[in-house]
């Protein structure tokens, strides 16, 4: 029958190749899972006896004979970007408007023949998919938009995503891997009965799910993914001249691809799109969190191009808030690395934004003043997305008499120490009156400065997490942060959580992170108001840490946005023996300082402060930030009589009314280009 076995392997592949694509992305079974699994069973059977026939794409790769040991990191070839987003329809309004501007400078002018791609914005995981003359190479993770996770092994577990495509080209393809709600039932019914941990939702699961180094727990769960983007591909057999023809190519290559998609040539019609949507937003097996619009030509795509952290044509619809009623069971108190007590409200589980909601944060003592809210209160609990919930307002009609007033603490609730009320300034230098422990000692307080110690923008040690670092102190391995770059290897292997490969891996981490910028070590010393811009013009000035470490009041003083409140701040630290023992043995442990003084393009900006405020079209804020230091400018983060420019994005709130009152000229980005560029 047969004239050889390769020819009879190529014709078992092709014929499971093409009921897994009928079955997985045409939705259109035509054989039954016993006679499909009857095909792979007798592949494999061939594939065994024969191992020198196996290749990459055969259907019986999909799952991996072992568990990986862990994710290896993936540089990505095509940056990934995150959308911004819109709630209303003048927020869409204001962008459509944005880009006809931005258009109307540009050769094409300000274009009539726009039109869009309006698609479901699948609430799931961002996966990068890269294929070599048609077969799949890497499939990594978001990340940091730069470096992902590489989790081939899992997502070759999908059956909707081709190993091999349907044309030998190379490109890189994005998509969303989703787990639908009847999996979910399933597996959540499953952890129940084995005492396990919930799913809040399918997006959890399916992120937990990819983040399994058994690559048979993914098969087993049967997730999916969508393709809606080619970001890159260098083969002109595919001409793709705007988004439609994008997802038409898609399916034409193997993926499967959501089919509600719509091209609207005006606002009116996308408003009329996001309203059917919405009503049977339910009726979808994924879930969607609104819909993304994007411009339909790659003429005026490659035109509008990208800001610092998302594309200029497109932008996410954005389905309204969920609101939830629930009881406040309970309101207790959280001690931060400042010392701060921040009130809690425990609350009676509600489902919000596809999570269920537990608690809310009340921000300060005024704020429950200011809302009236007492343990017991029915109140309103408000969630968009990822954003961290709040209680909108108490439904004081439902009250029924048992509801208990929550006073201030007279004592931190973890030391037991004097509290005081205290003036402080929050990441955007407003200032408020709050609680602090005034207990330098205090456990809550200690945790959380090794906790910013090792954050990002600090000494950024992989691996190190919270969890972890509450581990290290109260397994007493730790008891500041210097004590960090004495652990070793025999330290952390006893320890829960770690064995010989993860012990060694946090070791090599901090090993990394000892040779540091002078400005983030300022920052991840913790002085109270020095955040990252204070820290960085501090390191700029002065060029070293000892000259910091000595500098008078009115040297101090002399930096840029640097008052009184920061220099007694930097007086009462360096003033605590045991915070310059920490430096010292920081310093001993072979921590290394580098110069964080900028490498100036010119001094054009010399002597100017520029703050910063709304949303800007053309450049993203670090890319301002940068070419303004880069300059000799110095930047801001609060409007005040020394301020010499504010520039002005769109939706400026109080910044920019600020400085129209204290007369600080106001540039918008076009004048800040012509201000750099003369």
């Amino acid at each position: 029958m047969f004239k050889n076995l390769n020819q009879k392997i190529e014709k078992l592949r092709s014929q499971i190749n093409d009921l897994r694509y009928r079955y997985h992305v045409l939705n259109d079974p035509e054989i039954t899972d016993a006679m499909y699994e009857g095909l792979v069973s007798e592949l494999r059977k061939i594939e065994s006896e024969h191992p020198e026939l196996i290749t990459p794409d055969s259907p019986t790769q999909r799952v991996a004979g072992k568990p990986s040991e862990e994710f290896k990191k993936i540089i990505h070839t095509v940056p990934q970007w995150s959308f911004n987003d819109a709630f209303s329809e003048e927020d869409l309004a204001d962008w459509q408007e944005r880009i006809l501007n931005f258009l109307e400078k540009t050769p094409f002018g300000r274009p009539f023949d726009l039109d869009y791609v309006c698609e479901l914005k699948i609430d799931g995981l961002h996966m990068v998919l890269t294929y070599e003359k048609g077969l799949l190479k890497t499939a990594a993770t978001r990340g940091d938009g730069k470096v992902g996770e590489d989790v081939t092994v899992n997502i070759k577990t999908i059956q909707s995503v081709p190993l091999r495509l349907k044309e030998s080209v190379d490109l890189v393809v994005e998509g969303e891997v989703w787990l639908s709600a009847t999996m979910l039932r399933e597996i959540n019914a499953w952890r129940a009965k084995h005492g396990e941990a919930l799913f809040a939702n399918p997006r959890n699961a399916a992120a937990g799910t990819i983040r399994q180094l058994d690559s048979q727990v993914v098969a087993d769960r049967r997730l999916a993914l969508t393709a809606y983007d080619v970001s890159k591909i260098e083969d002109l057999r595919l001409k793709i001249d705007c988004q439609a023809d994008e997802l038409r190519a898609l399916d034409k290559l193997g993926f499967l691809t959501d089919k509600n998609w719509r091209v609207c040539k005006t606002l009116p019609e996308i408003f009329k799109f996001y309203s059917e949507i919405q009503k049977k937003r339910e009726s979808f097996p994924f879930w969607i969190d609104g819909i993304v619009i994007k411009v339909n030509q790659k003429k005026y795509q490659d035109a509008l191009g990208f800001t610092g952290k998302a594309p200029r044509w497109a932008i996410a619809y954005k389905f309204p808030a969920e609101q939830g009623t629930t009881r406040v069971k309970d309101i207790y108190v959280q001690v931060g690395r400042t010392g701060a007590l921040t009130p809690v409200a425990l609350l009676e589980a509600v489902k919000l934004a596809g999570s269920t909601v537990t608690h809310a944060t009340l921000h300060n003592f005024d704020e429950i003043k200011r809302l009236g809210v007492k343990v017991g209160d029915m109140v309103v609990v408000e969630k968009a997305g990822d954003i961290i919930p709040k209680v909108v307002r108490v439904l004081e009609k439902m009250r029924t008499g048992t509801e208990k007033f929550v006073s201030e603490p007279k004592k931190c609730p973890i030391c037991h120490g004097v509290v005081e009320r205290r003036e402080s300034l929050d990441k955007k230098q407003t200032k408020s009156v709050g609680l602090f422990c005034i207990n330098k000692k205090c456990f809550a307080q200690e945790l959380e400065n090794i906790i910013h110690f090792v954050s990002k923008h600090a000494f950024d040690i992989d691996g190190l997490g919270e969890k972890i670092v509450e581990q290290l102190m109260s397994a007493g391995l730790i008891k500041n942060s210097a004590d960090i770059f004495t652990l070793t290897v025999g330290d952390l292997e006893p320890l829960e959580r770690f064995a010989e490969k993860s012990a060694e891996n946090l070791i090599a981490s901090v090993e990394k992170s000892k040779k540091i910028t002078l400005a983030r070590f300022i920052y991840a010393l913790g002085i109270r108001h020095v955040g990252e811009e204070t820290a960085l013009r501090l390191a700029n000035h002065f060029g070293s840490l000892e000259k910091i470490k000595t500098a008078t009041a009115e040297e101090l003083t002399a930096v840029n946005d640097v008052g009184p409140a920061v220099t007694n701040a930097i007086f009462e630290w360096f003033a605590e023996k045991e915070n310059v023992k920490l430096v010292e043995d920081l310093i001993v442990s072979g921590v290394s300082l580098q110069s964080s003084i900028l490498n100036l393009q010119s001094s054009k900006l010399s002597g100017l402060t520029f703050v910063i405020t709304g949303t800007l079209e053309h450049f993203g804020r670090d890319e301002v930030k940068e070419k303004i230091r880069a300059l000799g400018g110095q930047i801001s983060e609060s409007v005040s009589k020394n301020t010499s420019f504010v520039i002005a994005g769109e939706s400026a709130g109080s910044k920019l009314a600020k400085a129209r009152k204290l007369g600080v000229k106001v540039l918008n980005e076009d004048e800040f280009v012509k201000m750099v560029n003369k």
